[in-house]
């Protein structure tokens, strides 16, 4: 399976990139905020990749963070919910923004990406709810860091099992308040809503205030 792939943009779509690979040209399809966060044609670019196999087409989908190739496949395990609108999803709300979502239960938010009805956007919030946490608490990483030169060019048949290339940036704050209250003993769930929550009410804060906020939020009322 191509986990990654890296090269010189050929010419862009509206909703695909053609990347050239040492004289090879994969066909990589994007969501929209993904695409508007692309080079121009000409430059260098890195996706993670995850590529879908049907009897009677092979397609790739690119993205920026291996978080948000994982949001992807955990999307499509919802009925009704292919590669077109987990994109469309992606697209609409971003990683961070998907998993705020499912973690309040604002199936209004999801039902928002193009495509998506009210009934799908229910069955992503119920179905997602328990699994959410675990790639929330793997924040926000940072976007492979595209090649320099055409021989640096290449595709990685598998993901990389380390964490993606500036390895000084660390989980987000939101993934870290998560992780910490987990350890704290909250069940994931009740987690990852209470730092969604104080998330909204505080938008920039840090890891700290994201604890505080949700540890309030969780504090047997009465």
């Amino acid at each position: 399976m191509i986990g990654r792939i890296a090269g010189r943009i050929d010419y862009r779509a509206t909703d695909h990139v053609l990347i050239d690979v040492r004289g090879v040209g994969y066909l990589v399809f994007c969501s929209e905020r993904t695409m508007q966060g692309l080079p121009r044609a000409g430059e260098h670019a890195a996706l993670y990749t995850d590529l879908l196999v049907r009897e009677d087409i092979l397609q790739l989908f690119g993205f920026p963070t291996l978080v948000e190739k994982e949001w992807h496949r955990l999307l499509m395990s919802v009925q009704g919910v292919g590669a077109k609108a987990s994109l469309a999803i992606l697209g609409a709300l971003g990683p961070d923004g998907i998993g705020r979502a499912i973690a309040l239960g604002d199936w209004n938010s999801v039902k928002a990406a193009r495509g998506i009805g009210p009934k799908t956007a229910q069955r992503v919030v119920n179905e997602l709810k328990d699994k959410a946490p675990e790639i929330m608490a793997m924040g926000a990483g940072p976007a492979p860091t595209p090649p320099t030169i055409d021989g640096d060019s290449a595709v990685i048949e598998t993901a990389p099992p380390a964490a993606p290339p500036v390895a000084a940036a660390g989980p987000g704050p939101q993934a870290e308040a998560l992780s910490a209250l987990t350890n704290l003993g909250y069940a994931p769930g009740e987690a990852a809503g209470a730092v969604a929550q104080a998330a909204g009410d505080a938008e920039g804060a840090g890891t700290a205030d994201l604890i505080r906020g949700a540890l309030k939020l969780l504090a047997p009322k009465g």
